[in-house]
């Protein structure tokens, strides 16, 4: 039994004896009626059972739902954090290989004018054959000069034992 109710129950009684009272015209009765103490308060009606378990649904329902949105925002800040975080991350692993690509790029350049300058292996191999009939001519010239220098030491020798004398 609600409080309401029990309430009821107490002032139901009361309520009669006011109805039933007679009211009397006389002078004495006048003089001795109260002063007037304001208006009497509206009797509230009393929440019932179902009322009351609509009001304390919907009571605990927002309040549970307040207190969801509060974890589902904590929630979603730490994501957002940790988002943040990622970011961050990376950012600055991009940076890095943003800085990798261009030393590798600066490489390869470096490596393509070093083998526009450098030689090929026909150039090589070119230079070499012509080193080497160089060489063989040398060689050939060199074994002239020295024959040619051999007659003229066997010339000499010849004539120096032919002739002893010696002319000044």
């Amino acid at each position: 039994m609600s409080f309401f109710a029990r309430l009821d129950a107490v002032f139901r009684p009361s309520l009669r004896c006011v109805q039933y009272r007679s009211l009397t015209t006389s002078k004495i009765i006048r003089s001795d009626a109260p002063a007037n103490l304001g208006n009497v308060a509206a009797q509230k009606k009393p929440i019932g059972g179902f009322r009351g378990g609509i009001v304390g649904f919907l009571f605990g329902f927002s309040l549970a739902s307040s207190f969801a949105a509060y974890h589902l925002l904590e929630e979603y800040q730490r994501a957002s954090a940790a988002l943040q975080a990622s970011v961050d991350e990376l950012k600055i692993s991009t940076e890095k290989v943003s800085a990798h690509v261009r030393r590798i790029e600066a490489v390869e350049k470096d490596l393509k004018a070093l083998s526009d300058v450098s030689a090929s292996k026909e150039d090589i191999s070119r230079v070499r054959t012509e080193v080497k009939k160089l060489y063989d001519g040398l060689h050939v010239d060199y074994l002239g000069l020295r024959t040619h220098v051999w007659g003229i030491q066997e010339d000499l020798h010849k004539l120096s034992k032919n002739s002893t004398e010696v002319r000044i």
